[in-house]
């Protein structure tokens, strides 16, 4: 079977971009002509299917982060999901019509783009049970997950509480905290309209915190876990004795930074897991309202700042 055609690689792009820092709804602008970034020697150049956006994101495009940024006007977006379409000298494991997500580094054009560049360390292939869309909600989510759960140690036969369980990182917290380091028994918070969602993820105990509050429960944790959002300070009543506090919040900072602490952009992470994503024992949870398409961007960005979304915001299909 003949392989497709290699599309023409534009040199002008649609995206969407923001020449100032402030709320999303009144910086962030649709430029459709926006020079088609350079392919350095370790990345590929990706025409982007979908892209999620993260609490990072806003963050970033109201100013918290301004040593870190790029010059004006900046794409936002970290996560990624398209095809190869050109790649860099360096590049051994890509090529050209190869089907990969992953993170886009801060410093590069975001994914919010019709292409978009991102390093080869920081790509996977797509597991083709996944849609573009799919894919695109995982790769900060679950490498923050999985990355979190690694570094506290969590093993097989523990116990594990997880506060914010549903949200974009908090559901994947649940689903690896049982598929992939075998714990006994998870427990989550999220509110009442979240509850079925923690179940259908894999949540043994679904609280309700709007009703209950967990450091009263009669049952201590080996391990709590503080998702985005929510506050450490009760976390410690809820843990056994001996057991952990794992926070992706720094203390006194935006909670946001969550991200900057645990983006490795790391595509070896995506391929570990990749076995759990094939078989189902680990999936993708979009948001029902998701995906938003191209056009509605800022409305996507309104959405999330509410705080209200179960699981990830996506965006797709972009043009």
């Amino acid at each position: 079977m003949a392989a497709a055609p290699t599309p023409t690689i534009p040199s002008h792009v649609k995206a969407w971009v923001y020449s100032e820092h402030g709320k999303p709804k009144d910086v962030l602008k649709f430029d459709p002509n926006l020079p088609i970034p350079e392919v350095k020697v370790d990345q590929v150049l990706i025409k982007v299917v979908a892209a999620a956006i993260n609490p990072i994101d806003f963050i970033k495009i109201q100013g918290h982060y301004k040593d870190s940024d790029s010059p004006f006007p900046i794409v936002p977006g970290y996560d990624v999901a398209g095809i190869v379409v050109k790649v860099g000298t360096a590049v051994k494991k890509f090529k050209e019509g190869d089907e990969v997500y992953g993170i886009v580094e801060g410093k590069d054009v975001g994914s919010l783009a019709e292409y978009t560049t991102a390093a080869e360390k920081g790509l996977a292939y797509k597991p083709p049970n996944l849609s573009f869309a799919e894919a695109a909600s995982l790769p900060l989510a679950i490498e923050t997950a999985y990355g979190s759960l690694e570094k506290i140690g969590l093993s097989a036969g523990q116990s594990i509480l997880v506060l914010g369980g549903g949200g974009g990182v908090g559901t994947l917290v649940i689903q690896i905290a049982k598929q992939v380091f075998g714990a006994s028994k998870v427990a989550a918070t999220a509110s009442t309209g979240k509850l079925e969602l923690l179940r259908k993820v894999g949540a043994d105990l679904a609280i309700d915190y709007t009703k209950e509050n967990f450091e009263d429960l009669p049952e201590k944790f080996d391990v709590v876990y503080v998702g985005a959002g929510q506050t450490d300070s009760r976390a410690f009543k809820a843990v056994k004795e001996g057991g952990k506090v794992v926070t992706i919040i720094p203390p006194e900072v935006p909670p946001a930074v969550l991200f900057l602490v645990l983006l490795t952009s790391d595509g070896a992470i995506l391929e570990k897991l990749r076995p759990y994503l094939e078989s189902g024992k680990v999936k993708p949870i979009l948001d029902p309202k998701s995906p938003f398409p191209f056009s509605q961007t800022v409305e996507a960005f309104s959405y999330l700042e509410t705080g209200r979304a179960a699981g990830k915001v996506v965006i797709h299909p972009i043009p």
